[in-house]
């Protein structure tokens, strides 16, 4: 007898494609701050001392956007969350680049992060239920959109500043564009009637899953999480910076370190699981953290701006195996409560991007850019000694007494 699999109407097919094209739009708006910030400090006469903390309060931030997002899911639902906070991201956006004062900039950023944030967790939302109504897979798709989101937005950034754009013009042009599309984008997107309980059913399994998913095996992929992100951050707060000041590369050029990173982002996340099919994940992670070394040492040693471009292209193709695989590696280790492991793994993206920023930051105030790039070189060679955790092996026991309590 053939088992019917789940149902998937044209509302659920409009509410993935709303949803992709809200990932897309959020990568666009992070790839433009993100490869501004040398205008930034600029605009604003941020010094390189500063710079740091007010990057770093960018993911703290975000970490309590995401969390306040949860209490506003519980009563408007995700739908309605993601459609109010993704255009106000574009005014946030905007503001960066209209003020003058550090103070401006301030309330601006931390508008910023807050609303990133809920607007992260929305959209994560919203994907873990239209994947739970699928019955497959469908979360791969939506984060390739944010990389070509990346790419686009790194590539107007680049063509802004070969024709003299100047902030104002650029944020707010951008802004105009992307909140009426986000506006737009919404009435598509999935809601209750189309998802009907899936996102609460996921979160109560998740809930109930996580007492019997204990930290210590987790935390050699907790490890290598962090040291990803790390590196991610490296890229995304100075690798433009870097190229401008460090290899007195033309503003426009310097926007395609970023564009480059993302671009092998994407062609990584398009062609990696067919690697790990064909090779195994724990190689697929070796080859991945030594590549991701390979880029930051190119990058490091870089004679000229397109050498420095090529290390961090190299880079993103090394850093897109590693990720992934940390989230598939927590679901196989703990295949009764996946959810739950890959929550606590995802912490550990928040602390990277927390650590990454103030830690590169800190080293070029006191050298280098250069001597600055080695420091997550290093963290990512030490991923080499934790591939073995990568490996299809026994899942790990759940503990006797949390089996108890959770059955009755």
């Amino acid at each position: 007898m053939r088992t019917e699999g789940p149902v998937v109407t044209p509302r659920l097919r409009a509410g993935r494609a709303g949803l992709a094209a809200s990932f897309l739009l959020q990568g666009v708006t992070f790839a433009l701050l993100v490869t501004c910030i040398p205008e930034i400090q600029d605009r604003y006469g941020l010094s390189d001392a500063l710079l740091p903390l007010f990057l770093a309060a960018v993911p703290v931030l975000a970490g309590a956007g995401s969390a306040a997002s949860e209490w506003l899911v519980r009563r408007t639902g995700a739908r309605s969350v993601l459609r109010v906070v993704q255009p106000a991201v574009c005014v946030t956006l905007a503001a960066v680049g209209l003020g003058h004062a550090l103070w401006q900039l301030a309330l601006a950023l931390g508008a910023f992060g807050l609303l990133v944030g809920a607007l992260d967790a929305s959209m994560n939302m919203l994907g873990v239920g239209l994947q739970h109504r699928y019955g497959r897979s469908v979360m791969l798709g939506f984060h390739a959109a944010f990389s070509l989101g990346g790419i686009l937005g790194a590539a107007a950034a680049g063509l802004g500043a070969h024709d003299g754009l100047g902030l104002p013009v650029l944020f707010g042009t951008a802004a105009a564009v992307i909140a009426p599309l986000a506006l737009l984008a919404g009435p598509f997107l999935a809601g209750p009637a189309e998802l009907g309980d899936g996102v609460r059913k996921v979160a109560e399994a998740a809930e109930a899953a996580a007492r019997a998913v204990p930290w210590r095996p987790l935390l050699p992929l907790c490890l290598a999480m962090a040291f990803a992100y790390i590196a991610d951050a490296s890229v995304s707060n100075y690798s433009v910076k870097y190229l401008t000041d460090g290899l007195d590369s033309p503003e426009d050029v310097a926007k395609l370190s970023y564009l480059g990173y993302m671009v092998a982002m994407l062609l990584g996340r398009a062609l990696g699981d067919r690697a790990v099919q064909r090779w195994g994940a724990v190689p697929v992670v070796r080859a991945g953290a030594a590549l991701a070394a390979l880029g930051f040492a190119v990058a490091a040693a870089a004679p000229g701006p397109w050498a420095g471009i090529a290390g961090f292209t190299v880079l993103g193709l090394g850093i897109c195996a590693i990720i992934p695989q940390v989230f598939a590696a927590g679901g196989r280790l703990f295949p009764a409560g996946p959810d739950a492991a890959v929550a606590r793994l995802n912490l550990f993206n928040y602390v990277g991007f927390l650590l990454g920023s103030p830690l590169v930051g800190a080293l070029a105030d006191a050298s280098s850019y250069r001597w600055a790039l080695l420091a997550p070189m290093l963290l990512v060679l030490a991923v080499l000694p934790l591939a073995d955790r990568f490996a299809p092996a026994q899942a790990a026991p759940v503990p006797a007494r949390a089996a108890v309590r959770d059955q009755v």
